[in-house]
């Protein structure tokens, strides 16, 4: 098998006309130098026709100008659009092909299945209905060919929503078939009745055609009235086709909210790339038992005018709060980080995955922490902060504590040791719990972190603690000189004007 496999191959490459392999790869093998030059043409084509089309609708069908020049010129385009699709269907090469063997009658069935799917796609649809208007009577459907531009759009970087819906349209193509069956087997039979029960009692229904088009009509709700029943037949016919045509716009409600639902709230995520978001928080990973986190940090950002992002794989959970933005993505990708616009935002907190082993979500933390800073050190517009990107991690085992750092967050939560130590230090010296509790969330006298007021001079510890208390009545309870923290410091431990004060506090109040 597998040397027939070969020597088919090797056949294809000897016999098959070069000219052949040059088509394929200008309108089939996108990347190559050869597709490039003929979609940048087709492209340039595309615009000229466009502005034709806006010229020609602008001066009017009767100006010499347009009869003289504009029609003639569009007439070519059209024709060289035509000569272009005919070449695209003609090179196509389907992939059966080279997956089965077949027969001379099985190549050549191949070849035209192949090439009629091909002719299908939603994007071919949109070229075959232009080259259309090359007949006189199909003038109209000139106006299509602003759909060709969907083709050449680079808006969307993403998600983009066209390509999208058509790769919907191709996913689900046998749910809109039938879809589009039951719909045309009802338009038939109710039109071929209506025709049969009015045809010389109605003077409105003198062809098969008014029968089929009154049925499409009652069936789709439109309802425009020029042809109504007469007969009591027809009346009986006329509800019979109201009442399917509410179960046929049932069944092609659930068909688009099945399909097509999810391609276009893509959108959302090229919304927030290109909004004008700054200082946002990033939370990286969504699990519903971290819930409070969520709520705290609504509580500590509360009158601030900044967005939080949510980032996670999937669709945003039904009972998320509408307060937060979510992102469907993998914060451990950096090809999808832009989605967040990560160069832009304050900080990002990393949440451990509680549905995983604690080394496991551990590990898919560390990652996603690599992952964030080395796209930052790869993004220009990063190295024009003003401060770096703060990253926040939860670490469940602390011997990942030290692997977490290394990896770039620059302040690491263990959560579990630290709620076990609560609970164990609380067994011992009763209410401590509740009190470390209360200083670590907001609204109660809480844990800031700030600099020397402009009028405190820098001096020993208790000097400037007495002062900073007398002049907004924060208590000052340590000192952080560089990266080392210092609480409860000898009251002639000097502070140096870079030097940041822990206070307690019911707000922030020194300045930051």
């Amino acid at each position: 098998m597998a040397g027939a496999y070969h020597a088919r191959r090797w056949y294809a490459a000897r016999v098959e006309p070069s000219l052949f392999a040059l088509l394929h790869r200008a309108f089939h093998e996108p990347g190559t130098a050869a597709w490039r030059r003929v979609e940048a043409t087709v492209y340039a084509l595309i615009g000229l026709s466009v502005l034709l089309l806006v010229v020609e609708l602008a001066l009017g069908l009767d100006d010499a100008l347009v009869q003289t020049w504009l029609l003639p010129v569009d007439r070519l385009l059209l024709w060289v659009f035509g000569a272009e699709l005919l070449l695209r269907v003609a090179s196509f090469r389907p992939p059966a092909l080279g997956f089965f063997q077949h027969s001379a009658a099985g190549r050549v069935r191949t070849h035209v299945t192949g090439r009629v799917r091909l002719l299908f796609r939603p994007l071919i649809l949109v070229d075959l209905v232009t080259v259309l208007a090359v007949v006189p009577g199909l003038r109209g459907l000139r106006a299509v060919r602003l759909l060709r531009l969907l083709r050449a759009t680079r808006l969307f970087r993403y998600s983009n929503p066209f390509t999208g819906l058509a790769r919907a349209f191709e996913e689900n193509r046998l749910l809109f078939a039938f879809g589009l069956s039951l719909l045309g087997v009802t338009t038939i039979i109710g039109g071929l009745s209506m025709y049969l029960a009015e045809v010389g009692q109605n003077a409105k229904i003198e062809s098969i055609g008014d029968g089929l088009w009154w049925a499409l009509v009652t069936l789709t709700t439109v309802g425009y009235g020029d042809i109504a029943p007469e007969t009591g037949v027809g009346r009986l016919l006329g509800g019979l086709l109201m009442v399917a045509g509410l179960f046929n716009l049932g069944l092609f409600a659930a068909l688009v909210s099945h399909a097509l639902v999810n391609a276009v709230l893509g959108i959302r995520e090229e919304q927030f790339r290109m909004s004008g978001y700054l200082n946002h928080i990033v939370v990286c990973g969504y699990d519903p038992g971290a819930r409070l986190l969520l709520d705290a940090l609504l509580a500590e950002m509360a009158g601030e005018d900044r967005a939080i992002v949510l980032f996670a794989p999937g669709a945003r959970p039904p009972d998320l709060p509408p307060e937060f933005t979510w992102i469907s993505g993998d914060p451990t990708k950096e090809s999808e980080l832009d989605k967040v616009s990560l160069p832009r935002a304050a900080g990002a907190v990393l949440v451990a995955p509680r549905a995983l082993l604690p080394q496991q979500a551990d590990a898919n933390t560390i990652l996603t922490a690599f992952t964030l800073r080395a796209y930052m050190k790869a993004r220009a517009s990063a190295s024009r902060r003003a401060r770096p990107l703060y990253v926040v991690a939860e670490i469940l085992d602390p011997e990942n504590v030290t692997h977490a750092r290394t990896a770039g967050a620059d302040e690491v939560i263990e959560t579990t040791r630290v709620g076990f130590a609560l609970m164990a230090h609380a067994t011992l010296q009763p209410g401590t719990a509740e009190v470390l509790g209360e200083v670590a969330s907001v609204g109660h006298q809480s844990l800031y972190v700030g600099r020397l007021p402009g009028d405190v001079e820098p001096g020993p510890f208790e000097a400037v603690r007495v002062a900073v208390r007398a002049r907004t009545g924060v208590l000052i309870i340590g000192l952080r000189d560089g990266g080392d923290d210092l609480l409860n410091p000898a009251d002639d431990h000097l502070v140096g004007p870079e030097t940041r004060l822990l206070y307690l506090a019911s707000e922030a109040c020194l300045p930051q």
